[in-house]
């Protein structure tokens, strides 16, 4: 291949991927246990579930339906507290799968681009790559299924956009009897077709998963397999069975549906993204009816993914691969259903940045859950040691192999996460945010104190009470993620 005849971008890309292969074939105290066809190396499953909030069973609510992740849970480590390190979609995976935090002009919002904030990083599927792995992406891996092409030992795959069924039955469901489209917006939010889990999205992508699955068990080849799930991301489309495993009057609005007292506008939004959908209203509050109907849609989404999470496993079982295989489970980022007054992501509360993490690996005892602060920067180093791959240098988060055999050993003090111009930092009690303009000067704060205050319902960063906590708080920010490095 001629180098110089590449384009400036794919040329870096292949000199730092050259980079990684050589550090990994020649680090000494990893060249005896790797090989390109060295037998009993783990294989990969990762598993994105697009807006999940950790709302299952195995986080303690019971009445979200999730038997197959409880399952997995069961059989994994459970991170009760785990951080993305933005809350939104495109920022959030090109943060993960790079290593590397979100700063004022990197990974930003959702159409952030490792090819275009990070080009000349390894990221983890290109690591594996380099490594022997055949790596393939099926679903929503990155936002942009364009991004990061060199990371893929295949064309990255999607299915085809949804089609909207709207049955006559499924329309009287909604209060609103909505049409398909009008007035230049997207169609309703969510969707309820009588028809079979692969007449969506998300369905094909398992069945495709479990194709590539059975593929890999013939080949014996070490594998790591990304799928993207999209649901419980609007539109909430789901098959009607899904919604008929709840009573929507037996559902609850959230608890706090309000403004916290004293909170900056700077933390609040207009959920635009909800607001595209056909029937809802342009400004204010959904009306009660439609937020029960929302927080129905979402559940029933939920569900859904469960069921399509479900079938992986069982195929991992049924294929033998169940036991060398890491499966690692995560939720890009929270979701809000009403709490404070708002719907999707978008914020610095700990809806928006809190989201599940399962992890399950050979030679781990399942059935544990840790309470450990844990970050998604720390999946790419986990996993490379959980696959004795050597870490790239630029890695930004801290392996948690530990935390799997001691779930309850002493950690981090501190994770950090980011949106536009809120910094925030959460230890075991506090959520500190800080929002600077590009001179630095913060213009806004908010702190919440989780021992007395869970739902987050009163800022308390400009009490006098609160004011030795907010320097100490916002020491800890400027000293940055670097100040929770082991040793």
């Amino acid at each position: 291949m001629e180098i110089l005849a590449m384009s400036d971008f794919t040329r870096r890309k292949f000199l730092t991927s050259l980079c990684a292969l050589g550090a990994a074939t020649y680090a000494p105290s990893l060249r005896a246990r790797r090989g390109t066809t060295s037998p009993g190396r783990p294989n990969v499953l990762l598993i994105a579930v697009d807006d999940l909030r950790p709302q299952l069973g195995c986080y303690g609510h019971t009445q979200m339906i999730s038997p197959n992740i409880d399952r997995l849970a069961g059989e994994g480590v459970v991170f009760e507290r785990s951080f993305c390190s933005v809350p939104v979609c495109g920022a959030s995976r090109a943060s993960l799968l790079s290593g590397l935090r979100p700063l004022r002009n990197r990974f930003v919002n959702y159409h952030s681009e490792v090819d275009q904030d990070a080009p000349d990083v390894v990221t983890l599927p290109e690591l594996f790559k380099s490594n022997g792995y055949d790596t393939l992406s099926l679903g929503k891996v990155y936002h942009n299924h364009r991004d990061d092409l060199n990371a893929w030992s295949r064309e990255p795959w999607r299915a085809l956009p949804e089609q909207r069924y709207l049955l006559e039955s499924n329309r009287r469901i909604s209060e609103g009897n909505w049409p398909e489209k009008g007035h230049g917006r997207r169609g309703p939010a969510w969707e309820a077709a009588d028809v079979d889990d692969d007449a969506y999205p998300d369905g094909i992508m398992a069945s495709r998963a479990i194709g590539e699955l059975e593929n890999y068990a013939q080949a014996g080849e070490p594998f790591f397999l990304a799928t993207g799930f999209a649901r419980p991301h609007l539109p909430f489309n789901s098959p009607k069975k899904y919604w008929d495993l709840y009573d929507r009057l037996q559902l609850n609005l959230a608890p706090n549906p309000f403004r916290p007292q004293g909170a900056p506008d700077e933390a609040l939004h207009n959920f635009g993204e909800l607001r595209h959908y056909y029937g809802i209203p342009t400004t204010g509050p959904l009306p009660d009816g439609m937020a029960l109907e929302m927080i129905h849609g979402y559940y029933a989404s939920v569900s859904y993914v469960d069921a399509q999470i479900g079938r992986l496993l069982d195929a991992l079982s049924r294929l033998g691969l169940e036991k060398n295989t890491v499966v690692l489970l995560w939720g890009d980022h929270g979701w809000q259903l009403g709490e404070h007054g708002l719907w999707c992501k978008h914020s610095n509360f700990q809806t928006s940045l809190r989201a599940p993490l399962i992890v399950k690996a050979p030679g781990v005892a399942g059935g544990k859950s840790s309470a450990a602060l844990t970050e998604f920067v720390d999946i790419y180093p986990t996993l490379c040691e959980l696959c004795s791959l050597g870490a790239p240098s630029h890695l930004e988060g801290i392996s948690f192999v530990p935390l799997l055999h001691e779930p309850s050993r002493l950690w981090k003090q501190a994770v950090f996460s980011r949106f536009h111009d809120g910094d925030s930092v959460r230890t075991e009690r506090y959520l500190y945010t800080e929002w600077k303009n590009n001179s630095g000067e913060i213009y806004a704060r908010m702190l919440y104190d989780h021992r007395g205050d869970p739902g987050e319902n009163i800022n308390i960063a400009e009490l006098p009470a609160s004011r030795s906590v907010v320097e100490r708080m916002s020491a800890l920010l400027r000293s940055g993620w670097r100040s929770q490095i082991p040793g």
